[in-house]
Formats: structure tokens, sequence, C-alpha cells
């Protein structure tokens, strides 16, 4: 009867150790899942962060452009713009005049 007992307690166990080996395995699965997934989450996350530092140094470079292009134009054509261009050229003109005068005030001020 004790025989019978301790195979018992034995198979029990095995048992044990068997169905905590597969549990143990089984996380490690899962575990190793989960990293990996992580990781192509963290890849995407770089490559958007880059991709969106990248259209954020393009649109700085569209607006210098831009005022570049603006300025350029209104040096070149400031007296004889086309017509669509009419209306800036002249604010644009009023406001250095508004500026030039100002700045005579300020140096009226000094003397």
């Amino acid at each position: 009867m004790k025989q019978k007992k301790e195979i018992s307690n034995m198979s029990n166990s095995d048992n044990f150790k068997r169905k905590a080996k597969e549990t143990i395995d089984t996380i490690a699965d899962v575990s190793v899942e989960t990293f990996k997934a992580a990781e192509e989450k963290a890849k995407v996350i770089a490559k958007k962060t880059k991709l969106r530092a990248g259209i954020v140094n393009d649109k700085a470079t569209v607006r210098r452009l831009s005022v570049e292009l603006g300025a350029l134009y209104y040096k070149m054509f400031k007296d004889s713009p086309a017509p669509e261009f009419e209306q800036l050229c002249l604010e644009m003109t009023n406001a250095y005049e508004r500026i030039a005068d100002k700045e005579q005030q300020i140096a009226d001020f000094s003397m």
C-alpha cells in the first residue's frame, strides 16, 4: 500500500513538473511574441517620427523659400507687377514706407 502511495506521489510529482514546464514554455512563447510585437511597433513609431520630422523640415524650407521668392518678386516687379500681385505689392510698398517713417522718427529722437 505504501508502495502504491509512493508511486502515486511520484506520478503526481511528475505530472506537476510536466504541467509546470508546459506553463513556463507557454509563458516564454507569449513573452517572445509580445517582445516581437513591441519591437515591430517601436520600429513603426520610429519610422513615423522620422517622417514627421522630415515633413516639419520640408515645411520650414517651403516657408523660407516662399519668403525669398516673394521678396525677389517684389524687388524685381514692384513697379510693374502682374495684375494678380498688384495689391500685395502695393501693401508691401506701403509697409516699407511706414517702416522708413518710423525709423526716421527714431533717428530724430537720437539727435
